[in-house]
């Protein structure tokens, strides 16, 4: 999926994750569709999965380490961080 950086192994404990808060549901997507391609559905496999080198790129960013595993709790944390911004920039 996306060389060097391990994130198909987390996927379910992410899931998991933002599936036990409903809180973030919301910002979850909202995040997701942000990370999306462009025009996604009109190339295989027809799913909005982000590009593996931004992929990459955050997994380096946040870990400093290509072969980091993403953890559970820091998506949390960065989907309770989007969506306080989010509510934030809501009323400038």
């Amino acid at each position: 999926m996306v060389s060097g950086a391990r994130v198909s192994q987390p996927v379910f404990a992410v899931v998991a994750a933002v599936l036990l808060r409903p809180s973030l549901w919301v910002t979850a997507v909202v995040e997701a569709k942000r990370f999306a391609p462009d025009h996604w559905y009109r190339r295989a496999p027809f799913l909005p999965l982000p590009d593996p080198r931004m992929l990459r790129f955050r997994v380096v960013t946040q870990y400093g380490d290509p072969e980091a595993r993403v953890a559970a709790a820091d998506v949390v944390a960065w989907l309770r961080w989007c969506k306080s911004e989010n509510l934030r920039h809501r009323g400038d």
